[in-house]
């Protein structure tokens, strides 16, 4: 539970912050977007549970516990840690409908931090109505890029319900999709989880979906990340060394930078750049990368992008890694529309992705939704505006992009 204090606490004393009606504690934040989400089980070309009880066998780390003794419900973090291989196979990278649910059914008066969503000008000569929409995204995390012809079958929807042709817009960084909306350059766009509340503040954007999973999961989780021969890396509080070096994702990252900055500092006593020098990254598959490579000893990962880049690149394994600790589920990154398009042309774009089955198209296979599903900001991102007040941050473009 978090204390929904009005901002952080100086110096780095064990800090309690409780969130007003959240049952299940903190649900989430991260400069993910949520990853494919393909669950793998045996996909690294490990054999699973056995391979990872041999090793845990022969480690040095008294608290990597067996394979078979991972139970998703219960992962008891504070006795254990685990390679990386059962918790995938398990699908623990993603939550539930019950979390999701949990989420949406907060009750919650205002936001917590920053503005609440725009509405719709009452002012008609206020309306956009471009001739073509313009849709962007934050970088991908998804090691194979993502392009054009993968949104083909959403992109037809939309060109469908509100009669207007749309064009695929790339972008290199996270202050750059959200500026594209600012600017008005871009109408639609599918931002990082950490990356909405600027996106909300800055652009007038409108969160309105996220996908689930095609099993109903939702979401992901930071992973608390080392290697798997790490053997003095036992806990998160083993951070706090001057031997290790940490990575972190990038400054607006949720479970990259924002999520551990706060999470680490309550659980742990471990306080980001107090305790331990942060470095930041790049993303999170270069976080993933630089771990395995002895670049990094360890690092925050959102749980669902450490999955495709170990599941994308044929040098990695599920085995390589171990977990030291792991968040509640965060909500993925959400479809978004600029509040003063017009409004027959922002139900359109609802409709798109609300009433559409994507199954079997190009867009499922890379994002790894089928179905999306409502979602609301006030209550859905709560929990990410209260751990970005604990931090201090401060809704500006530069803040975004520093």
């Amino acid at each position: 539970m978090v204390d929904d204090t009005d901002g952080r606490r100086e110096s780095s004393s064990r800090r309690k912050f409780l969130i007003a009606g959240g049952a299940a504690g903190i649900t989430g934040l991260a400069g993910c977007s949520g990853g494919s989400g393909s669950s793998a089980s045996g996909s690294d070309g490990s054999d699973g549970g056995d391979g990872a009880s041999s090793s845990a066998s022969g480690s040095g780390d008294s608290m990597l516990a067996e394979s078979s003794a991972f139970d998703p419900e219960s992962p008891n973090w504070e006795e254990n840690n685990y390679l990386s291989s059962p918790l995938i196979d398990a699908g623990y990278e993603r939550g539930t409908q019950a979390d999701l649910k949990r989420m949406g059914n907060r009750e919650v008066e205002e936001v917590p931090h920053g503005e609440p969503v725009q509405e719709t000008p009452d002012d008609e000569s206020e309306w956009l109505e471009p001739d073509t929409l313009v849709f962007t995204e934050s970088p991908s995390e998804d090691v194979q890029g993502r392009y054009e012809e993968d949104f083909a079958a959403v992109f037809e929807r939309i060109e469908e319900e509100t009669g207007i042709p749309v064009e695929y817009n790339r972008v290199n960084n996270y202050a750059a999709s959200v500026e594209a909306m600012r600017s008005e350059r871009a109408h639609i766009a599918n931002f990082s989880t950490g990356t909405t509340a600027f996106a909300v503040n800055l652009a007038g954007a409108v969160p309105f979906t996220a996908g689930i999973a095609p099993n109903g999961a939702f979401g992901y989780r930071l992973f608390a990340t080392t290697r798997a021969d790490a053997d003095d890396i036992q806990s998160v509080a083993d951070f706090a060394n001057d031997d290790v070096r940490m990575a972190h994702a990038e400054p607006a990252s949720n479970s990259g930078h924002q999520a551990p900055s706060a999470l680490f500092d309550q659980y742990f006593d471990v306080t980001a750049e107090e305790d331990y020098e942060v470095n930041f990254s790049g993303g999170h598959s270069q976080t993933t990368r630089g771990i395995a490579a002895g670049d990094y000893d360890a690092g925050p990962i959102c749980s669902t992008c450490f999955l495709d880049t170990v599941e994308g690149d044929s040098n990695l394994s599920f085995d390589d890694f171990k977990v030291v600790w792991a968040s509640d589920p965060f909500p993925n990154g959400p479809v978004a529309y600029r509040y003063n398009l017009h409004p027959d042309i922002q139900e359109g774009i609802r409709a798109a992705w609300l009433d559409s089955d994507f199954a079997g198209t190009a867009y499922a296979e890379r994002t790894g939704y089928e179905e999306y599903v409502p979602i609301e900001y006030k209550r859905h991102w709560y929990n990410i505006m209260v751990i970005q007040r604990y931090n201090g941050v401060e809704y500006t473009q530069g803040s975004l992009s520093e």
